[in-house]
């Protein structure tokens, strides 16, 4: 299953519900505080219940909803590319479109609200039967399903699955109403249906630009446990590992019924009284028993107490092996890999194979990357169609960069409106569009002048007036013309943003 879109509503700063749409790879670019890490540890809440890095409590609820009384923070996830089968009723195999349970598009829509961001209510939004007869009929025990069976006088060949004989019963009705209603699956019969559609949602794992610097929070500890997921979700390792669990479990019995016959010699009564309580091997968690995986240098001193570019260096190499590992392998378990500023810390040369590293792994089967970056070497390497600009927290100001603002593709405009950057690379770029375009005299026409001595062959000036953006170019090429007074960073701006709305303004 791979994420198609992302809702949230109602947390943190997103008061209004917003929605973005999900890539291979996407990357949010925007100002401090503006809401891009949000996304991401709402996708973690969502994916792991808690357990993650993120704990939901009362301060992630929406100050202006919770004014206006409301205290429910939703967050939504649509998927598609769905699994061919599912069992949701015993082994029973059934699908996610014969239980109605996919959109009108064949997405699979699923909804978490969490009331005062207390336990979660989770819920399908689904185009599903409404019609008298046939409606609600996930949410009914097997004997409410036969008594609609045989008050309609349907026939059922397997009466035993409930799967069965809501398809009997659907396929019995003559117009079922099909309407998009939301289904909440954590209550009756359908919590069994929610528990078994989370096994086949992809893994979610969070990699966040300020972690604890503790053992039991590593950054480097979390790619080596999601390591652990992905190989303990290896199928032919669940078979030896089933094997093992199911001998432990044979032997755990033949001992507790030799201690019962024991006991049962000596005090009946109390015998009688007592059943051995051994866990199902399919309830074992067996990633506890790695869950002190870790890397340590060859002087044992563990990577969280290197420094933060050490550490984000190996996670680098972590994600180039990655793309290879995913790239080579088949049958691996889905992945969404979030990722906050991975440039923190890191030479632009390492930021640039970081990129590289990322784009492969995006490229890889099951596999989504979504992270956020202040990075404007980061932001060049990718495509538009990477990006997604938030520019605020309301729907209207979260926009994809696939085209930019001026007539022809640039990564330097997505950079100077997303990060605030007036760069050379930048300011020459506008200045070579508007030079080829034959309106360099026009665009003169417009600014006023200021003083320049040019620097002569000889060594000598001659006075000169020259708008500032010529003034700037010239000293961007000319570093060794030491005689004017060098512009600033606001002056770089102001003949940026002139160059910009003359483009913009120019037919």
């Amino acid at each position: 299953m791979k994420i198609q879109t992302i809702g949230i509503r109602g947390f943190r700063g997103y008061s209004s519900r917003i929605e973005l749409k999900m890539c291979d790879l996407l990357v949010l670019v925007g100002k401090n505080d503006i809401g891009k890490s949000t996304v991401l540890e709402a996708l973690d809440i969502f994916f792991n219940d808690g357990r993650g890095s993120v704990k939901l409590d009362k301060e992630d609820i929406n100050k202006a909803n919770l004014a206006a009384g409301n205290d429910c923070i939703e967050i939504s996830v649509e998927f598609e590319e769905l699994p061919a089968s599912i069992v949701i009723d015993a082994t029973n195999e059934t699908t996610l479109a014969a239980e109605h349970l996919l959109t009108e598009a064949g997405t699979l829509k699923v909804i978490k609200r969490y009331p005062n961001a207390g336990k979660e209510r989770v819920y399908i939004s689904a185009h599903h039967p409404t019609a008298p007869g046939c409606a609600e009929l996930l949410l009914k025990k097997n004997s409410d399903l036969k008594k609609l069976l045989d008050d309609q006088g349907l026939e059922c060949q397997d009466r035993t699955k409930n799967a069965e004989l809501r398809k009997a019963i659907w396929n019995g009705q003559g117009d079922l109403e099909l309407r998009e209603i939301e289904i909440e699956v954590a209550k009756i019969d359908a919590k069994n249906i929610w528990e078994q559609l989370k096994s086949y949602m992809p893994l979610y794992s969070l990699f966040q630009a300020d972690r604890k610097n503790s053992d039991g929070d590593s950054e480097i500890q979390d790619p080596m446990r999601l390591a652990v997921k992905e190989i303990l979700g290896d199928p032919a390792i669940q078979v030896e590992l089933n094997k093992v669990a199911n001998t432990v479990k044979t032997r755990l019995d033949e001992v507790a019924a030799q201690t019962l016959t024991k006991l049962n010699e000596l005090n009946p009564d109390i015998a009688s009284s007592l059943n051995p309580q051994i866990p199902d091997p399919a309830s074992l968690k067996w990633i506890d028993v790695f869950k002190n995986v870790a890397i340590a240098g060859d002087d044992e001193i563990p990577i969280n107490k290197r420094g933060s570019g050490v550490k984000r260096l190996i996670l680098i190499s972590f994600f180039r092996a990655e793309a290879e590992r995913r790239q080579r392998e088949a049958g691996l378990p889905s992945v969404v890999y979030a990722i906050e500023e991975p440039e923190t810390s890191q030479h632009p040369e390492h930021q640039r194979a970081l990129v590289s590293a990322l784009v492969a792994l995006s490229e890889a089967p099951g596999t989504q990357i979504i992270l956020t970056s202040h990075s404007p070497e980061i932001v060049k390497k990718l495509k538009f169609e990477n990006l997604l600009l938030i520019a605020g927290q309301h729907p209207e100001e979260i926009r994809n960069v696939q085209e930019s603002e001026l007539p022809y593709p640039s990564l330097n405009e997505v950079n100077f409106s997303a990060f605030d950057e007036s760069s050379f690379e930048y300011h020459n770029e506008l200045y070579g569009f508007i030079e080829a375009e034959g309106k360099l005299a026009a665009f003169k026409a417009g600014q006023a002048t200021m003083p320049y001595k040019k620097l002569n062959r000889d060594g000598s000036t001659t006075q000169q007036h020259i708008v500032l953006t010529e003034y700037i170019r010239h000293q961007i090429h000319h570093p060794e013309n030491q005689a004017n007074r060098r512009f600033n960073h606001h002056e770089l701006r102001q003949s940026i943003e002139a160059m910009r709305a003359f483009i913009q303004a120019t037919p």
